[in-house]
């Protein structure tokens, strides 16, 4: 059985199983303690261009749902995207997450609202000047001291055109402000390396300039421990900080990918090759135990 903050996953009468034909007007569907919406990015779908959609959480205060890799508990939200021919779904953008504490567990997810951003390619061989029903089915888990499974069925209408779409007012700002909360590509010339200290993971970074802030998400669930200390050591040109390894990390890892955040405005992809185990090295780079680096404040 999964854990959801304090509590088990307690499904409940609320359990919500609606459908909604959405326009460009139409209301937001009912979830636990929130809503959800089916939105588009643009006013209709031009042949050949990508179309974003979006799924638009709002939740009750004091309720969260979770990232991709929700972290000690919880469930992120499954879609089963219900497209007609002539559009492809890609692979769901999450916005960065935030660390979500409750009593000895640390989950990473969403408050208050989000977007997910779902890219879409549309065939140029798509008939203009007609209806097109893009659909979603949405499972989701959202989550207090106790969860509750909610479930919506989603859908929107766009016609089809042959001229490129135009933005669609409504959502304009909504979407824009979700591409700023969006993990992007560090640059070219900063460098990573991790090392495996035997009980933790060490990522290093160069940066060519010095850090003092660095929380990391990884995209796997059970490679670090989610609710041990982030152990960071500035450094004149980046940083090095501790992760300590999960309990449940039965294997080694390859490498370690994962999204980090040096600010509320700067969340980087993270894709490194992990190194083979080594000795941790103290602030002075002399070489001590692994054992001993969580008590030196490596």
């Amino acid at each position: 059985m999964r854990w959801c903050a304090a509590n088990p996953c307690l499904p409940t009468a609320l359990t919500l199983g609606t459908t909604l034909l959405l326009s460009a007007q139409a209301a937001a569907t009912p979830i636990p303690h929130g809503t959800l919406e089916l939105v588009a990015e643009t006013q209709w779908i031009a042949p050949g261009h990508e179309l974003y959609l979006g799924l638009h959480f709002q939740l009750e205060k004091g309720w969260h749902i979770y990232w991709v890799n929700p972290g000690d508990s919880g469930e992120p939200p499954r879609v089963r995207w219900q497209l007609p021919e002539g559009l492809t779904p890609g692979a769901m953008e999450w916005p960065r997450p935030r660390r979500l504490e409750a009593s000895s567990i640390v989950n990473f997810g969403y408050d208050d609202g989000v977007l997910l951003l779902m890219p879409v390619q549309t065939s140029a061989g798509l008939a203009a000047e007609r209806p097109v029903r893009v659909g979603a089915e949405v499972k989701v888990l959202v989550c207090r001291e106790i969860c509750i499974p909610g479930n919506a069925q989603l859908s929107l209408t766009l016609l089809v055109k042959s001229r490129p779409s135009e933005r669609d007012a409504r959502t304009r700002d909504l979407f824009a402000a979700a591409r700023k909360s969006l993990p992007r590509h560090a640059p070219a010339h900063w460098r990573f390396s991790v090392n495996d200290a035997k009980d933790s993971f060490v990522l290093t970074a160069n940066l060519g300039h010095h850090t003092t802030q660095a929380i990391f998400f990884p995209f796997t669930e059970s490679e670090i421990d989610n609710a041990a200390p982030q152990k960071l050591l500035p450094l004149a040109a980046g940083f090095r900080l501790t992760l300590r390894k999960s309990d449940q990390l039965l294997k080694p890892i390859e490498r370690l990918k994962g999204v980090l955040v040096l600010s509320p405005d700067q969340a980087y992809l993270i894709d490194a090759p992990v190194g083979k185990p080594v000795a941790a090295r103290n602030n002075y780079g002399i070489g001590i135990h692994p054992a001993q680096s969580f008590q030196e404040g490596q």
